[in-house]
């Protein structure tokens, strides 16, 4: 889909309190540049490139890079990357690179108007997930991942790369049709975010060519330029010196080799280039401060960016220290951890990450989420821990574990090589062409690594700390809503807090480690009293001597991946009203505390190195285990499956640290329009029900600590009605023992539940709910119908054929036609229980002036395909998309999950995946239009209108 993705600029806008604050160093690890030979490591070589991968320069200065990779089977991934973004732009273009990118899907030389996206759908491809682009600063890149066993579509895939490579069309009346398109994405992005980053970015990038040159451009150039002059930057820009064709996938490397020598030897080649400015962020060598609040923000974001000249990885050495770099954010953001999860934690979120910026800077960026009206402790606190840091370290253990993490990391990616994905490589190689990044070998990164890690030195990482912290080249962001306005300190008042923390007596950070086991006693060992194959889908049931029965479904495709899920009927529908929160909170409480004998800091640190993810739930009907593991982790997840039966806990701190995040999440929310908008919503729905609505404080104080341990331990006494699924690389021979040494064991009372049908349903007659909240000129639509439901296997393909469909048709409409919406489908959605029941909805964002036409549009699309049905094209469209996913997604382990897991849910065949394909060649434009005749239906249609603030009186 015509794209715009989030701009390259995630250190520039604050993180909210529901984005987890683990940074996944991990990944450095892939990013790292090294070189093995014989079996000795020189620091100063150069990496070597992987050596798997066909790679080539024609003539005219076009590359490519093409690996044959089978993962998924019968599939390619490619991409075209331009080396050109809005950086480049003058003040008359701003905004074309990303405007030529939506022209390269309206119109090419061999696809001409919106044949290209017709095509593509037709063979399968999705329109948004599958074809896709994006425009960056720097760049533009293309992607279109396609079936590789049709020889055909295979070669037109290759045309379109080489059409959108040079050969867009660019006609007038496109470009006029797409100008309204941007600028609803444009519209869309519109609020306090957008309007805060308009005052503090110029501070971030030092003032540089980057504040001026969003991808998204502006309003007057994007509604008025002349399309002679996107003709002219498509010829002065996309040309095959700046571009390169990445192919990864089933495929044969040498004919994909010969097609792109035949398609893209005869670009154009400028005969006057002209020159591709690499534009950068100059240090200033001095301190700056900015501070922007906003009446819509929620939450106040304290930021410290320290910036750094760009050190690239090209080296061994380079290699190590990004290895060390990797090792500093996992000990520190560990120790931040533990302090948001204490008991009264000095602010709602924190992390700390030494990494890349932008421009050819690195950085060093602290942020923390301030708790409402304490701003000071929460900033202290962060440069505290910088500063404790900076004085007296880290602890050997704490060091040992971050070794320990990392090297699991190198071995879980060296075990799943051979089922490495497509796109993994892609990424890899267009970091390699935009950036000169590196592209190793899978053997030569694991073998590389493996020798690196035990290298690293305490000290060494505790001086590539101390050499980002420092107080030069610093910048503080505040960001906050109105309301903290006066709270706020000013930059002297700030410095002065850095002097202060400086001057404290602190301590040296003690890090406190269990040696005792995770469960106070071992389990009683039980057994296996039946067993029943499931042939279809190679799968197995297993009862256990307790009641507890068990679904194996073992397969290969990952090489050590096991999931693990598990359910019992009940749920917080058990509960009466005035106990709900304390049973919907129970789950978590427990997730976010200890096992057995191992509080949460302590199980932590036990966990470090495992891949083992094991977390209880509690949900309105249900109540189960989910998680995953490796089969060297199977012991220690099975442990932590009997400890959340037999030994749960509920730390007086956890309770206390999650109560106090959440009341202070509440502070600010009635700022945020789209918080009011769902507020009013779910209201008109569902009254003041304290199950559906959002709660507040009054609700949150509800929650009472040894209550929730109370349902807690009450919904998992009994093991008899739960059933477990186990998907992935284990045999029956290797999963039995656990089986029988673990899940055997489990308690049981032997009492039969089902869970309660609360009656909470929607109005039968629907309304016209419209909300005045909000400072941005635009409007949000939702229309929503909701009703009883035939649930059945035929009903429920015909339901997802009118879903489809009527997106297909909507995008059209709304979009390509009106030029009204940037994005807007349908989406439907169907339950068994606890009585069938059935939801369609359309949103849009726009304009104030057009929500009320575009309404009627979407209401006129309804009418036809009542009266009409789909056309049999796009009726085809989804048959073969959902054929070519259905291939895909046979494959992947957690499909088989959700597939087993729902059918055992609601009582049904878990082999009817095996004739799905059956019910959906039945699927007819009879039939879809017979569904939208029984389902749409106006009586029951909701309009949810979002609107600006009202002007006022």
């Amino acid at each position: 889909m015509k794209i715009l993705k989030p701009l390259a600029l995630a250190f520039l806008l604050p993180f909210t309190a529901e984005v987890a604050t683990a940074y996944e160093s991990s990944s450095l690890i892939t990013e790292a540049k090294v070189i093995l030979q014989k079996d000795s490591l020189k620091w100063d070589a150069k990496l070597p490139f992987d050596n798997e991968v066909k790679t080539g320069t024609l003539k005219n200065g076009f590359q490519y890079y093409i690996r044959k990779n089978v993962e998924p089977e019968k599939r390619v991934t490619m991409y075209l990357a331009v080396k050109v973004g809005s950086i480049v732009e003058t003040e008359k273009e701003l905004g074309l690179a990303h405007f030529l990118e939506h022209m390269n899907f309206n119109g090419l030389k061999h696809f001409p108007k919106n044949e290209l996206v017709n095509y593509l759908q037709k063979a399968g491809v999705r329109f948004g997930s599958d074809l896709n682009a994006y425009t960056g600063f720097d760049e533009t890149v293309y992607q279109l991942p396609i079936p590789s066993d049709d020889l055909e579509l295979l070669k037109n895939g290759l045309q379109v790369m080489r059409d959108w490579a040079q050969d867009a069309m660019l006609e007038d009346s496109e470009i006029n049709k797409e100008r309204g398109i941007i600028m609803e994405e444009m519209r869309g992005s519109r609020g306090a975010m957008q309007r805060m980053r308009d005052q503090f970015l110029k501070v971030l990038v030092n003032g540089s060519r980057y504040a001026d040159r969003l991808p998204i451009g502006t309003e007057e150039v994007v509604m008025n330029f002349d399309p002679k002059v996107i003709r002219q930057f498509h010829q002065d820009w996309y040309r095959p010196d700046l571009q390169s064709i990445i192919v990864v996938g089933d495929v044969d490397p040498v004919y994909i080799e010969s097609e792109i020598k035949r398609l893209f030897s005869d670009m154009r080649v400028n005969s006057k280039p002209k020159e591709r400015t690499e534009y950068k962020i100059d240090l200033i060598n001095k301190n700056q401060f900015v501070k922007v609040t906003d009446p819509e923000m929620t939450y106040t974001i304290g930021q410290v960016l320290i910036k750094h000249p760009e050190e690239k990885v090209s080296t061994v050495g380079d290699y190590r220290r990004s290895l060390m770099e990797a090792v500093y954010n996992q000990m520190i953001n560990s120790r931040l951890g533990e302090l948001s999860q204490s008991a009264n934690p000095p602010f709602i979120q924190g992390g700390i990450d030494i990494g890349e910026f932008m421009g050819g800077l690195d950085n060093l960026s602290a942020f923390f989420v301030a708790k409402p009206g304490e701003f000071e402790e929460g900033f202290k606190s962060l440069v505290r821990e910088l500063d404790r840091v900076d004085k007296f370290g880290f602890t050997e253990t704490e060091f040992q574990r971050a070794i320990t993490a990392l090297n699991k990391n190198n071995e879980t990616a060296y075990t799943e090589r051979s089922k490495k994905k497509s796109d993994s490589y892609v990424n890899t190689y267009l970091d390699h062409f935009l950036n000169d990044g590196p592209a190793l070998s899978n053997e030569d990164r694991y073998q590389i690594t493996k020798q690196l890690l035990p290298s690293l030195t305490l000290k060494e990482v505790e001086a590539i700390g101390q050499k980002y912290y420092v107080d030069t080249n610093r910048d503080v962001v505040i960001l906050a809503p109105d309301a903290e306005k006066d709270k706020l300190p000013d930059e002297q008042t700030v410095t002065t807090w850095f002097a202060d923390v400086d001057k404290e007596q602190l301590t040296a950070y003690d890090d406190k480690v269990s040696d005792l086991p995770m469960l106070s006693k071992e389990p009683v060992k039980g057994s296996i009293t039946s067993e029943k194959s499931i042939d279809k889908i190679n799968s197995k049931e297993f009862v256990l001597n307790n009641g507890v029965k068990v679904v194996l479904k073992p397969t290969t495709f990952k090489n050590d991946e096991i999931l693990i899920s598990a359910f019992s009927p009940g749920g917080t529908s058990l509960y009466p009203d005035a106990e709900f929160m304390s049973a919907s909170f129970a789950g978590n409480l427990i997730n976010s505390s200890g096992i057995g004998q191992l509080n949460t800091f302590e199980l932590q640190k036990y966990l470090t190195g495992k891949d083992v993810n094991i977390s209880p739930y509690i949900n309105e009907r249900s109540e189960g285990i989910s998680g995953s593991t490796d089969k060297e982790g199977l012991k220690t997840a099975f442990e932590m499956i009997y400890g959340y039966f037999t030994e749960p806990r509920i730390e007086s701190d956890v309770f206390q640290g999650i109560m106090s995040k959440q009341l202070n999440m509440l502070a600010n929310r009635d700022n945020d329009p789209n918080f009011v908008y769902s507020k009013a919503t779910m209201n008109a729905l569902y009254g003041n029900n304290i199950r559906r609505i959002p709660y507040g404080k009054e609700e949150l104080e509800k929650v009472n600590q040894e209550r929730a341990l109370e349902i807690y331990k009450d919904r998992f006494a009994d093991a008899s009605d739960f059933t477990f699924f186990i998907v992935g690389s284990i045999t029956e021979d290797e999963i039995k023992p656990y089986l029988e040494n673990y899940l055997a064991a489990l308690p049981t009372t032997s009492r039969k539940e089902t869970p309660k049908d609360l009656g909470i349903y929607e109005p039968a007659k629907g309304k016209e709910v419209v909300v005045n909240k909000g400072k941005e000129a635009k409007a949000n639509v939702r229309l929503s119908i909701y009703g009883d439901y035939t649930y059945n296997d035929v009903e429920n393909v015909n339901m997802d054929a009118l879903e489809k469909v009527l997106s297909t048709r909507l995008l059209e409409r709304l979009r390509e036609e009106e030029s009204g919406v940037y994005g807007t489908g349908a989406r439907a959605g169907y339950s068994k229980n606890p009585k069938p029941r059935y939801s369609i909805h359309v949103s849009f964002g726009t304009s104030v002036d057009k929500y009320q036409s575009l309404i009627a549009s979407a209401l006129d699309e309804f009418k036809k395909i009542k009266a009409n049905g789909p056309s049999q094209v796009d009726l085809d469209k989804f048959k073969i998309e959902e054929k070519r996913q259905l291939e895909l997604s046979l494959k992947e382990n957690g499909f088989w999950m959700s597939q087993l897991l729902s059918a055992y849910q609601l009582g049904e065949d878990p082999t009817y995946i095996t004739r799905y394909l059956n019910d959906l060649d039945k699927v007819t434009v009879k039939s879809v239009k017979d569904v939208a005749n029984k389902y749409l239906k106006e009586d029951r249609l909701f309009k949810f209108i979002l609107l600006p603030d009202a002007p006022a009186k």
